[in-house]
């Protein structure tokens, strides 16, 4: 029987966990004995079917960035990463696949084979991000039982290793997201109340920060530029990276700029760094108080502040959080690890509830108290017309099914009515929104699909539309003309732009070709 994981797919370091055989997460180290993976790859040569996947592309980065791809999950869902890599537009799907594979493939090696996961993503992911995730799981071979948000399995994992009970508020700062979660935790029974967060915004931007002053110093000092070339810039990339984590234990932290001017001696103190980053920590201030107020809570309220991500590190972000909340925040768990061993418990979750024959007796008792539900971290709709109480005329607007921070799973059904005499057709379109408008021009639409309609009908006949959204936050919609009986039925993940199951399984092979090292 295969061991029972999770993955977290992160912008910067990913990490697979397992479960044991008393149902308990373990960390499993990749080759080199590391226990996180960073996210990084790069093809050493045209003629080799060989990728490199961790430290070694990190260092190999500078040589030619052309070869590399780094921080891919920022670009998850998208048709294609920003820069081609070897003279090809790859998806970020593809290039995630890789790092999967990388965890896979060294982890079995260790553990024995690794097959049934739940992949972690920002509590924020939109359906598109967060069908590419699975897709890239696919890719890579593995069979994705599930997505759960990352600041949800963090809660899992500290909730099974210490007695919690009260309000607990998830600050999840990483390599390059940022979520903010608040949850009732009571023992290991978890109910998510509601989530925020930012995709662009993490550990990358404080590493662009410091980047920008050495550039900055450097060219008043010396008069030149300091990274000429791509391949100087990312130099410095791990230059600032290092940097950064330095200030994180001390006062300031000496560097040697060499530029196309010569070199030059630098000190960038902790003071300096907070005051560049400053405008990155106000937009944090801004997502926390947002979220405290769509739970309608106040900052005393909260009875803990879990912190997640290897950029709640930084003295800064703790001092903040100490002050707003008037305790100091809890880093009662491996930040770096956690949400890697939550999904390790989610996966076991997902999969009793799947196919509890396929759970080992010892991990299902491991596994037997735990309770949780989440939420939708977005509003569903639909785009109807409707009449302008103001003006008496029809317009277009958009119409909420699921508010957001609804508890999941969840099935809501409405019925509503031709517009015209003789309508033969219906244009169904699903919305996505983060804040809930009634303004077809606010929001997202994520879905398209027509309901073909008996002609010569009078106007008024009803179509019901039911959507239906599971654990994993993936959706399934119906509209069907009641009077015929026809209906149009969508997955979420079928929409245009999307990959098919064929297609994502094409790719799949066509990616076996490389060996991932």
């Amino acid at each position: 029987m295969s061991n029972i994981a999770g993955i977290d797919l992160g912008t910067t370091f990913s990490g697979l966990a397992i479960l044991n055989s008393i149902g308990k997460p373990e960390t499993v180290p990749n080759s080199d004995g590391e226990r996180i993976t960073p996210s990084a790859i790069y093809f050493p040569d045209d003629t080799q079917d060989t990728v490199l996947v961790g430290h070694e592309a990190i260092n190999a980065r500078a040589d030619d960035v052309t070869r590399s791809a780094r921080w891919v999950k920022r670009y998850m869902g998208d048709s294609f990463y920003p820069q081609e890599v070897m003279g090809k537009k790859w998806t970020p799907a593809e290039l995630s696949s890789l790092i999967l594979r990388k965890l896979k493939e060294e982890c079995s090696k260790q553990v024995g084979e690794i097959s049934d996961v739940v992949i972690t993503v920002p509590a924020y992911f939109d359906e598109i991000r967060r069908k590419a995730t699975m897709d890239a799981g696919k890719m890579a071979g593995l069979n994705v039982i599930g997505i759960v948000n990352e600041p949800t399995a963090a809660a899992l994992f500290y909730a099974s290793e210490h007695d919690v009970s009260g309000k607990i508020l998830v600050f999840d700062l990483g390599g390059g997201t940022f979520d903010v979660t608040v949850m009732n935790v009571h023992g290991k029974k978890i109910d998510i109340v509601c989530s925020t967060g930012d995709h662009q915004l993490g550990g990358y931007e404080f590493d662009e920060k410091i980047l920008e002053n050495f550039k900055d110093v450097y060219s008043i000092e010396k008069k030149g530029d300091l990274f000429p070339t791509p391949e100087d810039r990312a130099r410095y990339e791990i230059e600032a990276e290092d940097a950064k984590k330095s200030l994180s234990k001390r006062p300031s932290v000496k560097t040697l700029l060499v530029g196309e001017e010569g070199s030059f001696k630098y000190e960038l103190s902790r003071e300096k760094f907070e005051e560049l980053i400053s405008p990155l920590t106000a937009r944090i201030d801004m997502l926390v108080e947002d979220v405290l107020d769509e739970a309608e809570l106040k900052p005393n309220q909260i009875d803990r502040v879990l912190l997640v991500g290897g950029s709640t590190r930084i003295p800064v972000i703790q001092k903040r959080l100490e002050k707003m909340f008037g305790k100091p925040p809890t880093v009662a768990v491996n930040a770096d690890e956690c949400v890697a061993l939550g999904a390790a418990l989610h996966a076991g979750l997902k999969l009793m509830e799947q196919d509890a024959s396929r759970v080992p007796s010892g991990v299902a008792a491991g596994l037997g108290d735990i309770k949780l539900k989440e939420v939708c971290g977005h509003c569903y709709g639909t785009i109807i017309a409707t009449i302008d109480e103001e003006t008496g005329r029809q317009i277009l607007a958009n119409d909420v099914l699921i508010p957001k921070n609804t508890t999941l799973p969840c099935q809501v059904e409405r019925t509503y009515y031709t517009a015209a005499k003789g309508q033969i057709q219906i244009e169904a379109k699903v919305t996505q929104h983060v804040i809930e408008s009634i303004d077809p021009d606010l929001v997202n639409i994520v879905s398209i699909g027509h309901l073909d309609l008996p002609p010569n009908r009078d106007v008024g006949k009803p179509v019901k539309v039911r959507y239906s959204y599971d654990t994993n936050q993936r959706m399934h919609c119906v509209f069907e003309d009641e009077e015929s009986g026809r209906k149009l039925e969508m997955d979420i993940d079928t929409q245009a732009g999307q990959m098919s199951q064929s297609e994502v399984e094409r790719r799949r092979s066509s990616l076996q070709v490389f060996q991932v090292e």
